[in-house]
């Protein structure tokens, strides 16, 4: 039987246990330093409360440790890898190499970071000693299956839900190139989701200011079937910036998913962590942020993958607009709406306009200011839910691990037994005490005390009573003693039994031979190695590299460098990839993206490869 673990997202502590809460088998969370997105880091202690509420459910926490790192951050890292031991967090998501020379008691993830597409990289990372690696987000389930059948007994988490870059992960310079800030060091600078003039090779104008390299964003909420039969074990919600409400609904969504799977296939699939969840609210993706949904490459190359209108998130589809009349207007559609609810549209210049609900009657809506350029029949959606969101605000949902208690009479007193579902965790509690005839039945008042288990993580499903405990008078004082015993062991245990499960870092084996080009621009550009310390470039020597290069944060200076590499193809979604049966293209290529600003891009189309590179462009043309 095959563990499936949904993996959650944690901005901070708080997310986190709500993430926990809901239904995550486990979570990803940044430190205080060295993750991937520098805007979300945690304290070691911070990250120590976690682990002790995830491990209560056999829940585990993950630690991004996913950037690469600069020779001055060595000694930093190290510390941090040791506060990170201490904390008791389950394995590391790491990037740099150099992390590997360095030596940790703790399992190693191999970041998406590390641009993991082929089963020779993942055959490769297990050599090294990597438990698990995270798969490009581009593959296909089919491309899944083949990973999986070439290296079975590695762990493959696979990417579910959430935004999409448009490059592969970690070799996407474009922030660093334009901005100075860099991908591979937590600072993105959302280039995929500007707006690009595309040009062709004499200059003339195909598309005007459109944002071509921004991506819908992915849903597979109804493939996780098809994802853990191709091999994934772990699935993967994207969002370690997004808030508390984000995470409450898409990861509610997503575990009520994975049990009818689950259901449905008893014998073949189970949970990867303990405990049954209670909902106060039914989960909807489409009304938290969103950029309109897609399944991306998971069936293959497929249309309408990318938002060309507007990155901005459009929400859930509420109607059409039927008639403007004054200062309101009304929707022909079923949705209810409130007093605040933010809507939007695309105009017919292909630009997203928002505005605010001031007054709700029925489906006629009264704007603070009508919208300009509403006009009938626009489709409408709404991007901010006031009702909905009132409802995440509160308590949104309880997990309780389940205790069967066997109280007992015994020679000198009383016992008292509990046991979680499955027995991971067993408690017992003993009192001396007289035995009395009780005047009346004690049972009732036995199972009532004993099942006050109030704000602990424990609900009590059966009471067993032997020995003829239920004729003998015995204080509810005693059994509420008796019971916050066997509850106080439990909770002690949990962190015990968490460490005992928690897979041991793997050794890593010396390969007889290296290979190391796992893509031809690996050979072309060596900085996409992203090597930016010594430990690094120890270890690529090591494994046979000459002529080791510098990671491009550390040195830009390159001609014409790649700067993005890119399954989404603007060829493609413009219908003029005639290999997929598209339009022969009408215009003269290279063609070129290019900014507000002027600077341009050239695009390279590799078709042998299914691939779009992005190059910074070095002609005598560009600004």
């Amino acid at each position: 039987m095959r563990t499936l673990e949904l993996l959650a997202p944690a901005k901070n502590t708080e997310c986190g246990i709500a993430a926990i809460d809901h239904g995550a088998d486990a979570v990803y969370i940044g430190a205080d330093r060295f993750g991937a997105r520098a805007a979300a880091g945690n304290t070691a202690t911070d990250i120590a409360r976690l682990c002790r509420h995830a491990h209560l459910y056999g829940a585990r926490v993950y630690v991004t440790v996913n950037t690469i790192i600069y020779e001055h951050e060595l000694e930093a890292t190290r510390q941090l890898i040791t506060e990170l031991e201490e904390a008791s967090v389950d394995a590391l998501l790491v990037q740099d190499m150099g992390i590997l020379r360095m030596g940790t008691r703790l399992p190693l993830h191999a970041s998406t970071q590390c641009d993991t597409r082929t089963a020779e990289k993942v055959g490769w990372l297990k050599q090294l000693g990597f438990a698990r690696a995270v798969l490009a987000r581009e593959l296909s389930a089919a491309e899944i299956r083949q990973i999986h059948a070439s290296v079975p007994d590695m762990e493959l988490e696979v990417f579910v839900h959430g935004a999409l870059c448009v490059s592969y992960s970690g070799v996407c310079y474009a922030s660093q190139y334009c901005f100075n800030r860099s991908a591979n060091r937590g600072e993105c600078a959302q280039f995929c989701r500007m707006k690009f003039d595309l040009l062709d090779a004499d200059g003339r104008e195909i598309e005007h200011q459109r944002h071509l390299l921004s991506l819908k964003d992915m849903c597979q909420i109804d493939n996780l079937e098809a994802l853990a039969d191709a091999g994934a074990c772990s699935f993967k919600i994207e969002g370690r910036l997004k808030d508390v409400a984000y995470v409450k609904n898409v990861v509610a969504a997503y575990s009520r998913q994975l049990d009818r799977l689950i259901r449905k296939r008893p014998g073949e699939y189970c949970r990867a962590s303990r405990g049954e969840m209670q909902y106060a609210f039914t989960p909807n993706l489409h009304k938290t942020f969103n950029r309109g949904f897609t399944t991306y490459f998971l069936n293959g190359r497929q249309p309408d993958i990318a938002s060309f209108d507007t990155p901005k998130a459009l929400g859930e589809f509420v109607g059409r607009v039927k008639e403007l009349r004054g200062n309101s207007f009304n929707v022909a559609g079923t949705a209810a709406f409130a007093n605040g609810d933010g809507l939007c549209f695309i105009n017919a210049g292909h630009e997203l306009e928002g505005f605010r609900v001031n007054r709700a009657e029925g489906n006629r809506l009264f704007p603070l200011k009508m919208p300009e350029h509403l006009r009938p029949g626009m489709a409408l959606y709404r991007n901010n839910d006031v009702a909905f969101e009132k409802i995440l605000a509160g308590p949104t949902a309880e997990r309780k691990l389940a205790l069967d208690m066997t109280f007992a009479a015994t020679e000198g007193g009383f016992r008292l037994q509990a046991a979680t579902a499955g027995g991971a965790s067993t408690a017992v509690a003993t009192v001396e005490f007289e035995h009395q005839e009780a005047r009346k039945p004690q049972r009732d008042n036995i199972v009532r005390q004993l099942t006050k288990l109030g704000n602990t993580p424990y609900t009590c499903r059966n009471v067993r009573i032997e020995g003829g405990a239920e004729g003998c008078f015995v204080p509810s004082s005693m059994l509420a003693d008796l019971r916050r015993s066997v509850v106080e062991q439990l909770l002690a245990a949990a962190e015990t039994v968490a460490r005992s499960e928690k897979p041991a870092a793997p050794q890593a084996v010396v390969p007889q031979k290296e290979q190391l080009i796992w893509q031809p621009e690996y050979k072309t550009y060596p900085y996409l190695y992203n090597i930016s310390n010594h430990l690094a470039r120890e270890f690529y020597e090591s494994r046979g590299m000459e002529n080791v290069a510098e990671a491009f944060e550390v040195d830009a200076r390159h001609a014409r460098p790649v700067i993005m590499q890119c399954r989404h193809c603007i060829r493609y979604s413009l219908g003029y990839c005639v290999q997929k049966g598209g339009k022969k293209p009408t215009w003269k290529e290279p063609l070129y993206l290019r900014l507000g600003d002027g600077r341009r891009f050239m695009l390279e189309f590799r078709c042998n490869e299914c691939q779009m590179n992005v190059l910074a462009d070095a002609s005598p043309h560009a600004k």
